[in-house]
């Protein structure tokens, strides 16, 4: 059977309140925000992110669009694994995200 793997790094997100834990600055590269942001690039793995686009719903529910690099849309069956993607990043983050190519 054929599983996909995804690799992501191990990282550390900082809250507001850093400087309990005796620090002075809270680097960019701990916040939520960066720390998702990177998760984001390591999840689509061997592909890049092309853009990415928010949607808001009517219900007030965010939708985050990625689109990935077209060049790299036929490298080893990266199509199969755009549900992955989705799945695992949704998981690390609980955040909804959708990753497509963009349509020519």
């Amino acid at each position: 059977n054929k599983k996909h793997v995804v690799f992501v790094a191990n990282r550390t997100i900082l809250d507001k309140n850093f400087r309990r834990k005796g620090l002075q600055v809270r680097p960019r590269s701990r916040t939520l925000t960066s720390v998702h942001e990177s998760i984001l690039e390591d999840v689509v793995g061997p592909t890049e992110i092309f853009g990415k686009r928010t949607r808001i719903g009517v219900d007030g529910s965010k939708l985050l669009k990625v689109i990935l690099d077209p060049k790299d849309k036929d490298k080893e069956n990266v199509e199969a694994k755009l549900a992955t993607f989705s799945a695992v990043y949704k998981k690390l983050t609980n955040k909804e995200a959708v990753f497509q190519f963009p349509e020519v």
